[in-house]
């Protein structure tokens, strides 16, 4: 295997320093223009820019076309609205051309106005929140639910047939109710949904995405994981044994509710893992990579609580297939994701971290030789409340109603 040095060195010699600032420049040719040109959606503009789907994408389609002719905008509901994933919709909403909010539910805040419950959205123009069970869906064209996992499933049965659905929590990502079941301890309500559910990973499942009436919307850990290793294992780059994977997540990703392990007295100053060999993310993950490789992958995968407010990193040991470098692995992800809006990698030695990304729909990520031979290593970062939750959602809610899925998304970073 080659050395740590020039392992680390190819990637830079193969041109890959950014140009301008961390993601380098989005300037490309695309159907005979500059594509860093504005397009003019309804009364706002936004900026379109190309990416590299599962199979070939529009900017716009017929459906988009027609909508932004007319001013038609999408009319949107969102349940679960005084939760984190709730009010982070709200917030990249607030920028959206086309997407406008008519309902928002939150059970135990119902009557109240959004912005007592959020005053740093007070500035919305947002209706007042409503028990789910007083919610008139009849001037809604879709969904973002946000509701808790287990009660998300009867909720969705009942919904009326038209609407488009994004469901933020875990109840339709596991195919197999059997498994859903033994992880969640209790029995799938809505088994006919879940046949019709399409699994949200955006980037990898587009095509099905697009067409979609329910989107089961990924976790945050299955989003960090799934990016960088489902076409390492597609292209068999990597053995199926031995995937160890270690992350670290802000307490923003255990939900808002009170509990006492998430007081500040209990985090402060202290790092800790937690679901050790049960969390519920595993046959999530597990399920993806099974799928790419066509055969049954376990691995071990252990979650760490961060003294931090959002933000999260998965670091992933992997060994390697006899023959095959971390360059490869490199190259392999540099090629699937080239030109993708929302996943990048880093050049060099550069190691990513949960502030390149902090209020973004952004995975930035890299891959490192191991110290032991026939090993690397691979670093993934998310917002674990944007691309690891809301603005995956609207992401894939834009692929769902015909729009281009980086609108309303380009929110850079916040640094520092």
């Amino acid at each position: 295997m080659a050395s740590s040095a020039a392992a680390a060195a190819a990637p830079a010699r193969a041109g890959l320093a950014p140009q301008n600032g961390i993601f380098g420049s989005n300037s490309k040719p695309f159907a005979g223009f500059m594509l860093k040109t504005a397009q003019q959606v309804g009364p706002l503009s936004l900026r379109a820019r190309g990416s590299v789907a599962s199979s070939p994408r529009k900017l716009f389609s017929p459906k988009a076309a027609a909508a932004t002719k007319s001013g038609d905008g999408v009319r949107i509901a969102v349940l679960g609205a005084s939760g984190y994933t709730g009010a982070e919709i709200v917030r990249i909403l607030a920028n959206h051309p086309q997407f406008e909010i008519k309902v928002m539910t939150a059970d135990r805040k119902a009557g109240e106005q959004f912005g007592s419950v959020f005053p740093h959205l007070i500035s919305q123009d947002l209706p007042r929140l409503v028990a789910v069970k007083d919610a008139d869906f009849s001037g809604v064209d879709a969904v973002f639910c946000c509701l808790p996992h287990g009660t998300t499933q009867e909720i969705i049965k009942d919904l009326p047939r038209h609407l488009k659905i994004v469901d933020l929590s875990a109840d339709f990502r596991l195919r197999d109710i059997n498994e859903y079941a033994e992880w969640y301890g209790h029995s799938h309500r809505a088994p006919e949904l879940q046949e019709e559910a399409v699994y949200g990973l955006t980037e990898l499942h587009r095509d099905d995405i697009r067409n979609a009436r329910l989107v089961a919307n990924p976790g945050c850990y299955p989003t960090s994981i799934q990016l960088p290793l489902v076409p390492l294992v597609k292209a068999k780059l990597i053995k199926l044994t031995n995937i160890i994977i270690d992350a670290k997540s802000g307490v923003s990703g255990a939900g808002r509710g009170a509990k006492e392990a998430n007081l500040y007295t209990e985090i402060a100053e202290s790092i800790h893992a937690y679901g050790i060999t049960s969390h519920r993310h595993v046959p999530e993950i597990e399920q993806g990579l099974t799928d790419a490789a066509d055969s049954k992958v376990t691995i071990s995968f252990t979650p760490h609580l961060m003294c931090m407010k959002r933000g999260m990193q998965s670091t992933m040991y992997v060994e390697l297939v006899s023959g095959v470098t971390a360059s490869d692995l490199y190259e392999h992800l540099k090629s699937t994701y080239e030109g993708e809006e929302f996943v990048k990698l880093l050049h060099g030695s550069s190691a990513p971290r949960t502030s390149h990304v902090a209020g973004s729909n952004y995975c930035i990520m890299n891959v490192y030789e191991d110290r032991i031979p026939g090993r690397a290593i691979i670093i993934s970062v998310i917002d674990n409340l944007v691309k690891g939750a809301s603005g995956q959602a609207v992401q894939n809610l834009n692929l769902m109603m015909g729009l281009p899925e980086n609108m309303g998304l380009q929110y850079q970073p916040l640094f520092p």
